[in-house]
C-alpha cells in the first residue's frame, strides 16, 4: 500500500477544498512591482538593498544579509565561504530537500548522510557525534518543518573539531531557540523565498554571515566583481576569484519587501493554527515537534500516522490535501556512492507514517478543525 501513497494528485484550488499550502503575497506587491518596472532597475538595484536592510533589521541580528536568487544558491555561497573543496567530509541530513545536499555533489564533497531523529524529524545527533572527525568541514543541520535542531549540543559537537555550522533555515523563519533568533546560534544560517515558504519573492533566499565576510560573498554572488567600485568608476576590470550568478532581481525583491511587512501578522497566524492541530487532534497520531510550539515556525505540521494511505484516501474523499513533502535523500541515485550498504534505522521506522498536513495563511481556525474532525474519526 505504501507504493500507492504518492499517487495522491494535487488538488484543484477551490473554496471546499484545503490545500496543504498556498503562497503568501503582500498586500502591496503589485504597488511596489509596477513602481519597480516603471523605473530603470529591474535587475539587481536598490529595491534588493533597501529588502536586504529591512530583512536585516528584522532576522540578522548581528550578521550581514546578502540576497540571492534561490535558497539554494544561498547554501552554495556559504559552502562556497567554507571553503570546501573536493575530497571534504560533510556531515548532511538524510531528510531534507534536495537542495541542501545538491551543491555539496556539484563541489565534489565528501557526504556523511545523518539518520533522523525520530521525536523532531531533525537531525540524530549521537549520529552526528559519531561521523565527525579531523576530516569533517562543514555541519549542515536543517530545522525540518521550523523546529529547531539541539544548537547547544550541536555547536558542543562542531566546536570539539572546529568545524563550522551551516544552518538550513529554509523552514525556519520565526523561529526560534531558548529565546534566541537562529543568527546568535552559528556562523551561517540560509533562510529561503521559495512559493510555498512564509512569504515569497517568488523565488529567492537569504544568506547571513559575519560582517567580515559581508563583501567576499558580495562580490561571488556576482562573478566575482566588486559592484561598488565597477559602478563607482573605478573598476580595474580583474576578477580574482570565481564567482557565481546568484544575485537577487529588484522585482523579486519588491515582491519580498511587500510580503515582509506583513510576516508579522503571518507568523502569528500559522502559529496559532499550529497550537490549534496541537490542542484539537485528539486520536492515535503523533504529533512532530508538538512540544515545542513556542517556539516552532510553524512552517509545516507532521503527524505520524499508522496506514497513511488509509488516512490520506479519507482526507482526499473530504477535500482535504496532505503529503510528505520531502523525501530520504539516499532514494535519489545521485546519492548512491554516500549511502549504499548503510542503514538508517529511525527513518526506516517512520517512513511510512510521517504525514504533512495543511497549514497556510489562508487558513481558518475552522478550516484545522475541519481537518482535526476528519482525522479524530478515525480511517
Amino acid at each position: 500500500m505504501k507504493k500507492k501513497v504518492n499517487d495522491m494528485p494535487l488538488m484543484a484550488d477551490t473554496t471546499e477544498t484545503i490545500n496543504v499550502c498556498h503562497p503568501f503575497i503582500g498586500s502591496k506587491a503589485i504597488e511596489y512591482v509596477t513602481d519597480t518596472l516603471s523605473g530603470r532597475w529591474i535587475g539587481q538595484g536598490p529595491k534588493v538593498e533597501l529588502f536586504e536592510q529591512k530583512f536585516n533589521e528584522k532576522f540578522g541580528g548581528n550578521k550581514q544579509s546578502i540576497s540571492v536568487n534561490s535558497g539554494t544558491s544561498a547554501l552554495h555561497l556559504a559552502y562556497d565561504l567554507c571553503g570546501i573543496k573536493p575530497g571534504d567530509e560533510v556531515i548532511v541530513p538524510l531528510f531534507t530537500c534536495t537542495a541542501t545536499n545538491i551543491p555539496f555533489l556539484n563541489m565534489g564533497a565528501n557526504l556523511k548522510f545523518v539518520d533522523i531523529d525520530v521525536d523532531t524529524l531533525n537531525m540524530d545527533l549521537d549520529h552526528v557525534e559519531s561521523l565527525i572527525s579531523d576530516k569533517t568541514k562543514a555541519i549542515v543541520p536543517v530545522h525540518y518543518g521550523g523546529l529547531c535542531n539541539d544548537m547547544d549540543r550541536l555547536n558542543k559537537i562542531a566546536s570539539q573539531y572546529d568545524v563550522p555550522i551551516i544552518q538550513d533555515a529554509a523552514h525556519s523563519i520565526g523561529t526560534t531557540y531558548k529565546g534566541k533568533h537562529l543568527t546568535e546560534l552559528s556562523d551561517y544560517v540560509m533562510y529561503s523565498f521559495q512559493a510555498i515558504k512564509h512569504f515569497t519573492t517568488g523565488d529567492g533566499g537569504m544568506l547571513l554571515v559575519n560582517k567580515e565576510l559581508e563583501d567576499k560573498a558580495k562580490r561571488i554572488r556576482w562573478f566575482g566583481i566588486d559592484r561598488k567600485a565597477k559602478q563607482g568608476g573605478i573598476w580595474k576590470n580583474d576578477i580574482t576569484e570565481v564567482g557565481y550568478k546568484y544575485q537577487m532581481t529588484d522585482v523579486a525583491a519588491a515582491i519580498g519587501l511587500a510580503g515582509l511587512e506583513e510576516i508579522d501578522d503571518v507568523l502569528k497566524k500559522r502559529k496559532k493554527l499550529f497550537k490549534l492541530y496541537c490542542d484539537k487532534l485528539t486520536t492515535d497520531v503523533t504529533i512532530v515537534g508538538g512540544d515545542s510550539k513556542e517556539e516552532h515556525g510553524a512552517w509545516l505540521f507532521t503527524i505520524y500516522a499508522k496506514d497513511r494511505y488509509g488516512l490520506q484516501t479519507k482526507l482526499v474523499e473530504n477535500k482535504i490535501e496532505s503529503n510528505q513533502m520531502h523525501f530520504r535523500n539516499d532514494r535519489y541515485t545521485i546519492f548512491k556512492n554516500f549511502t549504499d550498504g548503510l542503514e538508517f534505522p529511525n527513518m526506516d521506522k517512520i517512513e511510512d507514517d510521517y504525514l504533512v498536513l495543511p497549514l497556510h495563511h489562508k487558513m481558518t481556525a475552522d478550516d484545522v478543525s475541519r481537518v482535526c474532525e476528519t482525522i479524530n474519526e478515525g480511517w
